[in-house]
């Protein structure tokens, strides 16, 4: 499996607060069946979580060295999860974050209840000037449990969704579950990710999770969303 949205620059989000708990996360990850790993922490502007990418860039490096010295043969690559604001391509252009292992390929986050009214126009300039833009975990927003139109809309703009993986065992409640289930169902996920931030005690529903998505979708399918898509991202 690929992992394209995980919290594991350390000290820069609400993610993994030190480089050890990151290696014990990624050690886990990797003995539960993960072979690579996009680090995205958040760029939220006007927050505190808004590290600067050379400074993700320093500590990306680290972990990189401290997973060598330790033999956990997991790949890693950066990017960001960005939150919605009209400036992102600004913000790209200008070396303060990073679109995904630097790629046309950006992970954008929209507001987990309410509105962003602009979000739309947003996404099309977006595109317009080159960039693939993937939605981070849809399931888990308001505005999609209650109007799963919304979905439509924007596949139809030619956006991408990535699903987090705990969703479909219940992580982030009974509607994200739901909305999963129907992504899958109609053949709408293109990406997965852990969406990790902290240690757990047990990885075991990412094996779980997996053996659910085999109840919606095709075997070939299920390779394209674990595996083929996030290749076209870390092999650019």
């Amino acid at each position: 499996m690929i992992d394209i949205h995980n919290h594991m620059i350390y000290g820069v989000d609400d993610g993994s607060k030190s480089i050890e708990e990151s290696i014990d996360i990624l050690r886990d990850l990797y003995n539960n069946g993960v072979s690579d790993v996009i680090l995205t922490p958040h760029f939220i502007p006007e927050t505190k979580y808004v590290s600067p990418k050379l400074n993700n860039i320093v500590k990306f490096k680290k972990i990189k060295e401290e997973l060598k010295s330790n033999n956990i043969n997991i790949n890693l690559y950066l990017g960001n999860e960005i939150y919605i604001d009209k400036n992102i391509y600004n913000y790209i252009k200008t070396n303060q974050m990073c679109s995904l292992n630097n790629t046309e390929y950006i992970l954008v986050e929209l507001p987990m209840s309410g509105e962003y009214e602009d979000y739309q126009d947003i996404f099309y300039n977006l595109i317009d000037i080159g960039f693939t833009v993937i939605l981070a975990h849809p399931e888990r927003y308001r505005s999609v449990q209650g109007d799963f139109n919304k979905i439509y809309e924007l596949k139809d703009q030619g956006i991408l969704f990535q699903c987090n993986i705990g969703s479909l065992v219940g992580e982030y409640g009974n509607e994200a579950k739901k909305v999963i289930k129907r992504l899958l169902k109609e053949h709408l996920v293109s990406f997965i990710g852990t969406d990790i931030h902290k240690k757990k005690n047990d990885y075991s529903y990412i094996n779980k999770s997996i053996n659910k998505m085999k109840k919606y979708i095709s075997d070939d399918e299920l390779q394209d969303i674990l595996v083929n898509n996030a290749r076209k991202i870390i092999k650019k």
